[in-house]
């Protein structure tokens, strides 16, 4: 049966708040203090708590351990983290968490076994899948990350906005009577590449497109993608690589190719083949800073924390 072959139950976390920098054993109460931060993140953590409390009922006795996507980014220093808001909202745990830290995790895991190298000191990488973001990784760590509070900044994504201006929301309260309802479908459903377009989320279908719409819709992408490149490489004082990974990350080579164009200023240059062959480094052998594809591995990164755990408890 189910049970038979079942050591333990490793689950992506959404948001582990302050409360959880790491992955963790579960217990009841742990539990608990992951269903309190549902307002946190409140598309995607009922679903992870409701994965994790129907697989408790069928099989009590199963050990089950949390991931969290937050984890990777509670490096970050605090003129990271902090937003320019009064003390107490930083106190009650308002600040920017950031995300896809699994993912980030496991590019930074792989990338010796993939590059036949060591990590560079001043990495950026690239998790661009339906969501999206940056990250500013220094010595194998999170110094800065483009999501925010929630999965809402940085970057546009499939069908979300990403950088906005908190203006426009007031403004579209006080005109247009928008509330918090009409807000979430528009920021998390009807934005980003969908509504820039008006045809699709998804960037295979925009690729093939001959509509002026598309091609425009994938031009602000990759705009918007190398303008962050050059805020994190102010963050990281420089950059030696730029990592690829993710569902676009891995599979659009054009999309790269626009980004690592973009970035010829920090001495990138693309080895067209390589990036047209998805070989594992595209940058061609003068360029100052290695671009790369390393293919992510979130799973991977769960089984590993659970069976460590595991051992140690």
């Amino acid at each position: 049966g189910l049970a038979d072959d079942l050591v333990a139950a490793g689950h992506r976390v959404v948001h582990g708040g302050r409360a959880f920098t790491a992955p963790v054993l579960l217990s009841a109460a742990k539990v608990e203090m992951l269903r309190r931060l549902i307002p946190l993140a409140p598309l995607h953590q009922p679903h992870n708590v409701a994965a994790i409390l129907a697989l408790a009922a069928r099989l009590p006795e199963l050990p089950q351990v949390a991931c969290f996507d937050t984890a990777f980014h509670a490096t970050q220093p605090p003129e990271a983290a902090r937003f320019a808001l009064p003390l107490e909202f930083w106190e009650r745990g308002l600040r920017r968490y950031g995300f896809h830290g699994l993912s980030y995790e496991a590019v930074v895991s792989r990338f010796p076994a993939i590059a036949g190298e060591a990590l560079p000191s001043r990495t950026i990488i690239a998790h661009l899948g339906n969501g999206a973001s940056l990250c500013a990784v220094k010595n194998g760590r999170s110094i800065a990350t483009t999501m925010g509070f929630s999965t809402l900044d940085g970057l546009i994504m499939g069908t979300r906005a990403g950088d906005m201006d908190p203006g426009l929301m007031l403004h579209l309260m006080r005109e247009e009577g928008y509330d918090r309802q009409a807000f979430e479908t528009l920021l998390y459903h009807r934005a980003g590449l969908l509504g820039l377009s008006g045809l699709s989320s998804d960037m295979r279908i925009l690729l093939a497109s001959d509509a002026p719409e598309a091609k425009a819709a994938v031009d602000h992408y990759c705009y918007r993608i190398s303008r962050h490149v050059g805020s994190l490489a102010a963050a990281l004082d420089g950059v030696d690589a730029l990592i690829f990974t993710a569902g676009i990350g891995e599979n659009a080579p054009l999309v790269r190719e626009r980004i690592c164009r973009a970035c010829g200023w920090l001495g990138l240059k693309l080895d067209p083949k390589a990036n047209e062959a998805q070989r594992p480094r595209i940058s061609a052998p003068e360029s100052r800073v290695g671009a790369w594809i390393i293919p992510t591995d979130e799973e991977r990164v769960i089984a590993r924390h659970t069976l460590a755990l595991l051992s140690s408890s």
